[in-house]
């Protein structure tokens, strides 16, 4: 292969690896602070930053020192953007306050680097060839194949099947593979390149030793995170799902968020699905909205009326793993293998635009809080406004709705919200020790819901006394002063984090 041509061709191994530099970032940051077009905007922008800088920098180096700076600089990309993922993971688990500025360091140091390489590869080729223009066409065309390729590979294959340390290692050791094929194929014009050669063995040897013992590690990190015994740990397209154990106590964990805990999770699912369905004569079919881990459909599978259940959940790792896993299955007492059940991984906002499944009696929306727009879509007025579409005469809805105790403009924003779709609200809320006070909304096209006397179903904490409290509301949870929650405007999502910021405070 002529030179140029391998150096244009390690013009694609950097736009892959900076971009997927960039894209474990963003999902880590997403991953564990939450609010995931925060973090990738500002991840985003500190790279791009950073690259200016390093194309500004790329001026002091010497024309005859270009090669030698750029294999350099490859090394040390590969180093530091290899292991990134990995060490600050271990920050988070272990020391917590720093993270953040740990991570933008990292975000600014390797988006300093890789601004360096393309101005110098150009300048190493502009000294090889007289054609100019051409060498910049090729150069821009495969820094943009480059990034192309990992934009698409990244959400579709090396993050749900490698994870996101391994696939920052991955990238790291093509970084110190082609500083070590330049080296080569260029040593007659590197003086120091047997010492370059034996730094990038030395660099590929240790992301070899991290990609061997990198689930070893952050097993390890999440140990410390979670305190507890890790038996089921999955990194998906969507997020990271974490299960403990505890003695005889089970918890789900996504993205580092207490989901459940098995102790006191038939509080909430007791608390979220029994109401409505208690407000149908003979609920038949119904439909379940996120809930992935079955816990919900399990409730709605204790009425021998019900026929159809059809649970839509974007995460497949999730409905797979709390399908199969034995202990899991357990719990939700095989809700998801239930032939009554058919489980679809789809985007619930996208699914209910499309759908042409029959009317439902019942609808049990189980989102997580919304704590970021793309959440906070399915808390909305024209979200809600497509729920109607497919509710049979006489349905009954239930959304979990966050805690009217720490979020309470969330809380009532959300039953706004489905007041301004057009439905009859009964807002309500129940104690579940893991996580304090939390809350509902009951609705349905036709007023008349009615709190239930009594249940036709086995109960562990719900009576006619429970029940009667829960749709009573203190003055110190009572209603606030919300708007509707809008897609172009996402109110929601401002009171949700408005709110926790006043409980932080």
């Amino acid at each position: 292969m002529p030179s140029h041509h391998l150096l244009i061709l390690s013009v694609f191994v950097v736009a892959s690896c900076g971009l997927a530099y960039e894209l474990v970032a963003g999902t880590l940051a997403s991953y564990l602070m939450g609010d995931s077009v925060l973090q990738f905007s500002t991840v985003i922008g500190v790279y791009l930053f950073a690259m200016g800088v390093g194309a500004h920098l790329s001026r002091y180096v010497r024309d005859e020192d270009a090669l030698a700076r750029f294999v350099e600089i490859e090394l040390a990309v590969a180093l530091v953007g290899g292991l990134s993922a990995t060490v600050l993971f271990l920050m988070f688990a272990w020391a917590g306050t720093p993270f953040r500025a740990a991570l933008y360091g990292v975000v600014l140091l390797i988006g300093v680097m890789v601004g360096m390489e393309i101005p110098l590869v150009l300048r190493v080729l502009a000294q090889r060839r007289d054609a100019l223009r051409e060498v910049v066409a090729r150069v821009l065309s495969f820094d943009s194949l480059g990034a192309l390729a990992v934009s698409l590979l990244f959400p579709l294959f090396l993050a749900p099947r490698l994870g996101l340390a391994r696939t920052a290692l991955l990238f790291g050791m093509l970084n110190a593979a082609v500083a070590l094929w330049v080296t080569h194929r260029f040593r007659s014009e590197l003086p120091r390149w047997r010492e370059v050669t034996l730094a990038g063995c030395g660099v590929m040897a240790a992301l070899s030793l991290g990609m061997a013992g990198s689930d070893r590690l952050i097993g390890w990190a999440e140990r410390g995170l979670f305190g507890d015994e890790i038996v089921h740990a999955r990194t998906s397209t969507y997020q990271r799902i974490v299960v403990t154990r505890w003695r005889d106590e089970i918890r789900l964990y996504l993205n580092g968020n207490l989901q459940f805990s098995s102790r006191d999770e038939h509080r909430y699912h007791e608390a979220l699905v029994l109401p409505a369905m208690e407000n149908h004569p003979r609920p038949m079919r119904v439909l379940v909205l996120g809930g992935g881990d079955g816990l919900a459909v399990r409730e709605v599978l204790k009425y021998p009326s019900v026929e159809r259940v059809v649970l839509v959940d974007l995460d497949a790792a999730m409905t797979d793993l709390f399908a199969s896993a034995p202990d899991l299955v357990a719990l939700n007492r095989g809700s998801l293998r239930d032939p009554r059940t058919r489980v679809v991984n789809q985007d619930a906002f996208q699914w209910l635009e499309r759908t042409d499944e029959p009317p439902f009696d019942v609808v049990i929306a189980d989102f997580p809080d919304p704590s970021n727009h793309s959440l906070g879509k399915l808390y909305s007025v024209p979200f809600y406004t497509m729920l109607r579409r497919v509710l049979a005469p006489g349905a009954r809805v239930a959304v979990q709705s966050a805690s009217p105790w720490f979020v309470p403009h969330a809380f009532w924003s959300i039953d706004a919200t489905l007041r301004a779709a057009g439905f009859h609200t009964a807002p309500y809320h129940a104690n579940v020790p893991s996580f304090g006070e939390w809350g509902f909304v009951a609705a349905s096209l036709a007023p008349g819901f009615e709190p239930p006397r009594s249940y036709r179903v086995p109960t562990r904490y719900l009576d006619a006394g429970t029940t009667a409290l829960m749709f009573r509301f203190p003055p110190d949870m009572g209603p606030r002063e919300v708007e509707p929650n809008w897609l172009n405007t996402q109110r929601l999502v401002q009171y949700f984090h408005d709110d926790w910021s006043r409980v932080a405070r």
